[in-house]
């Protein structure tokens, strides 16, 4: 299982979440408190958004703790919005491609846990994909493929309806003999901020939310030893951050459209 982070709110540099916190995401990928594995050494990456363009997107295969270039960038990029994670990985190797957040447009996308039984499942999801998505794949990734099936069936137009449809679509798919479905993802489309934890066998990983005044910050877990202040964030909602807003609505599971 991996460890990620996000934020929104006021712009402020990208250290406060990923590197200074007494349990940040630096120190998550070395010591997970609330996870199978406690490190988390295959590979990390950030995506920030600065309000105009698409996502700027810092990947690597190597561990976070070992990339000397991390704390120089994350002191410098300054953003109202951006994503990080560290891997450890359940599907496909350890490589670039593989290293979330992934990104299209204007959207970026992580996620921890696995879809259950993907390697008999594999070439059935990529036939999923329309050519143009196919195409663009790089790694080898469950969560790439997640991310793309996702893109190809609405996500722009529709997010709650979309991932509630993806979603479907994969216990549709599930047969008894695969492991389960453990899905805690977070993406955005560089405006708002969404998040949702599922599960088949209703073992979601984790993911905690916290308010404060100037934004709201999402991450696997607390980021203090003191996790007052920091509560779970429900499985099987949508939870949607944007200016100041804040929503939280059922996942609706239905038929992906024709």
């Amino acid at each position: 299982m991996c460890r990620l982070a996000a934020w929104i709110g006021q712009t402020r540099p990208l250290e406060d979440i990923v590197l200074r916190p007494s349990h940040s995401l630096l120190e998550q990928a070395q010591d997970a408190n609330e996870a199978k594995l406690s490190v988390n050494g295959d590979g990390f990456g950030i995506a920030w958004y600065d309000g105009q363009r698409g996502p700027g997107l810092y990947r690597d295969v190597m561990p976070a703790w070992s990339d000397g270039n991390l704390p120089s960038l994350c002191k410098m990029i300054r953003s109202e919005l951006f994503l990080a994670h560290v891997r450890a990985s359940t599907a496909g190797g350890t490589a670039r491609a593989n290293c979330h957040p992934f990104t299209y447009g204007r959207w970026s996308f992580m996620h921890n846990g696995q879809i259950g039984g993907f390697g008999r499942l594999r070439r059935h999801l990529e036939g999923l994909l329309p050519d143009a998505f196919y195409n663009l794949r790089m790694g080898s990734a469950d969560s790439e493929i997640l991310f793309y099936l996702l893109i190809a069936n609405g996500l722009e137009a529709d997010p709650e309806g979309t991932i509630g449809s993806v979603l479907t679509l994969l216990a549709d798919l599930r047969q008894p003999s695969d492991a389960p479905d453990r899905l805690t993802c977070v993406l955005s489309d560089g405006r708002a901020l969404f998040a949702f934890r599922h599960a088949s066998d209703k073992k979601c990983p984790t993911l905690y939310e916290r308010r404060a005044g100037d934004g709201v910050t999402l991450a696997s877990e607390p980021l203090e030893e003191d996790a007052s202040g920091w509560n779970a964030v429900p499985p099987n909602q949508l939870l949607k951050l944007r200016a100041g807003e804040r929503s939280l609505t059922p996942l609706q599971l239905g038929a992906l459209a024709a």
